[in-house]
C-alpha cells in the first residue's frame, strides 16, 4: 500500500474538482510513491498535539480537513508555528492530505451528513436524508471531448463516409462511446454563382437537394483537424458548417451548500435541537444559537420546510439559500453584519460553531476510507478539538 492509494481513495470519496477554486486540496505534503506504513489519522486542524498523537501512533498519513498550507511558503524552517508543524511532519515521514470543500460538496459528504441530522435522522444512525436535498450552487462539468458541437449538412449518399472521417479526426466521442452522431433528414437549397461547380445541379439555377443535418460533439483541441477533415471529405465545394459552444452541465447533488426540503414541517426551535443533538458528543455538548427576523424568541415557533445548509463558514452561499426560498440558514459561523443581512431578507439563521459542524463527520469519513482501502487502519484524532471553550 502506498500513499498514492490513499490519494486515489480520497479522490473517489471527494473528487478535488468539486472543491472551490480558491481552496487548497489534495496531497499537500509527502511522496505519493512512498509506502503507507502506518494508520491514517483524521483531524479537522493540524496542531502540535495532533502531530504528537500521529507520531506516537506511528501514523503513515494525516487527513487534515482544513489545509495546513494556505498562503504560499517561501521556506520551511522552525521559525513559525506553521512551518514548524510541516517540518516535523516531513521529518516523521507523514503524508498530509486535505479534502476541505471537496468533501463538503460531494454526495454523502460533510454537508449531506449535516442534512441527515437536520432532516430528523437519529444521532448515531446513518440513513438517507428525509426529504429532498440538492446543491445550492451545483457543480458543473463539461467533458473535454464535448466542448463544442460540430454541425454540417451532407447529401444522403455521403453521410456514412463523412461521419467516419470526422470520427477519425476526434469528433463524436461521448465517454467510452466513439463515432457518436445524430442525423436528421431534410431538404437544402442553393443557388451557385458564376464560376461555381455545384455537386448537384448547375450554377445559376436554384437547386434543391436531399440532405442530412449531421451533428457530432468535439473537443476544442480536435476542432481544427475535424474541420479540415470535414472539408476534405465533404462532397460539396462549399459545405455549410456550424460550430456551437456547449454549456457545462450542472449536477444536482454536487456543489456548494444544500437546500433541504424536509418531508415533515418542523418548528425552528426543533430544527435547532436536532442540530444540537446531531453534532454534540458525550464529551462535549455543543451550543446552538438562533436568530429570527422577529429579533426575539417569538420566532422560534416558525414552521420550517426549506433549510439552507453549509458547514463551517457559510456566509458566501447564504444569499443563494434565500433566493432558493429557504426560510432558515444553518451554518457554523457568520459575521454580525452577515447575520443581519439574512434577517432583513426574511431568513432565520442557526449557528452552531465552525468546527462543531464539521468534526462529527470524521468518523464516517474514516469508515469510508477503510471501505475504499481494505486493510488500512484509520483513527480519528483524540486531541483535535474546537479551539474555543466555554467559561
Amino acid at each position: 500500500m502506498k500513499v498514492a492509494d490513499l490519494v486515489s481513495a480520497m479522490r473517489t470519496i471527494a473528487p478535488p474538482e468539486y472543491a472551490e477554486p480558491w481552496d487548497r486540496v489534495g496531497l499537500l505534503v509527502g511522496d505519493a510513491q512512498r509506502a503507507l506504513s502506518g494508520p491514517v489519522l483524521l483531524t479537522i486542524d493540524l496542531t502540535e498535539r495532533v502531530l504528537d498523537e500521529a507520531v506516537a501512533m506511528k501514523a503513515g498519513a494525516l487527513v487534515a480537513y482544513h489545509p495546513p498550507i494556505w498562503e504560499p511558503l517561501s521556506r520551511i524552517t522552525a521559525q513559525s508555528p506553521r512551518e514548524r508543524l510541516l517540518l516535523r511532519a516531513i521529518e516523521a515521514g507523514l503524508a498530509i492530505y486535505t479534502p476541505h470543500t471537496a468533501v463538503d460538496a460531494s454526495p454523502g459528504g460533510m454537508t449531506d451528513w449535516l442534512c441527515e441530522g437536520l432532516s430528523g435522522v437519529e444521532p448515531g444512525k446513518e440513513e438517507k436524508i428525509r426529504g429532498d436535498c440538492r446543491a445550492l450552487r451545483a457543480h458543473t462539468t463539461r467533458p473535454a471531448t464535448s466542448e463544442v458541437k460540430l454541425v454540417t449538412f451532407v447529401p444522403v449518399g455521403s453521410l456514412d463516409q463523412l461521419r467516419q472521417a470526422m470520427a477519425t479526426a476526434g469528433a463524436g466521442i461521448i465517454g467510452a462511446y466513439h463515432v457518436c452522431s445524430f442525423a436528421t433528414p431534410g431538404v437544402g437549397t442553393f443557388l451557385g454563382q458564376p464560376g461555381t461547380r455545384p455537386t448537384v445541379g448547375e450554377a445559376g439555377r436554384l437547386e434543391t437537394a436531399s440532405e442530412h443535418r449531421l451533428e457530432m460533439v468535439c473537443s476544442r483541441a480536435a476542432l481544427p483537424l475535424a474541420l479540415e477533415t470535414l472539408r476534405q471529405f465533404h462532397p460539396y465545394e462549399q459545405p455549410a458548417i456550424d460550430v456551437y459552444e456547449l454549456a457545462p452541465q450542472p449536477h444536482r447533488g454536487v456543489g456548494s451548500g444544500r437546500r433541504l426540503v424536509v418531508d415533515k414541517t418542523v418548528t425552528l426551535v426543533e430544527l435547532a435541537r436536532r442540530l444540537k443533538a446531531w453534532i454534540s458528543t458525550p464529551e462535549r455538548e455543543c451550543t446552538v444559537r438562533v436568530a429570527t427576523p422577529a429579533f426575539d424568541k417569538s420566532g422560534l415557533e416558525q414552521q420550517v420546510t426549506h433549510v439552507g445548509v453549509c458547514p463551517g463558514a457559510g456566509s458566501e452561499v447564504a444569499p443563494l439559500a434565500r433566493d432558493e426560498g429557504c426560510q432558515v440558514f444553518v451554518t457554523g459561523e457568520m459575521k454580525h453584519h452577515e447575520v443581519m443581512a439574512a434577517l432583513h431578507s426574511g431568513m432565520s439563521v442557526v449557528l452552531a460553531g465552525h468546527t462543531n459542524t464539521e468534526r462529527g463527520y470524521l468518523p464516517r469519513l474514516a469508515r469510508r476510507i477503510e471501505k475504499e482501502l481494505p486493510g488500512v487502519k484509520t483513527a480519528v484524532s483524540a486531541t483535535d478539538r474546537d479551539p474555543l471553550v466555554r467559561v
